[in-house]
């Protein structure tokens, strides 16, 4: 469980810094993904997911 609130506290981290940096740069990219077509946020989305679970496998203890 301890992982899992380790995990959760650096993505918050993460985000916040990326608004607090670049806010207008968080606009621009919304803007971006909603003129995007549905079938190619799913992409980006499994991409994401798969890049994700790679990088936390990675990770993972050896």
């Amino acid at each position: 469980m301890s992982h899992i609130i380790l995990a959760l506290g650096l993505v918050l981290a993460v985000e916040g810094l990326v608004l607090a940096l670049a806010p207008r740069r968080i606009e621009d990219a919304l803007r971006l993904i909603a003129s995007l077509r549905v079938d190619q946020r799913r992409v980006i989305g499994l991409v994401a997911l798969a890049l994700g679970v790679a990088l936390v496998w990675l990770a993972g203890p050896s």
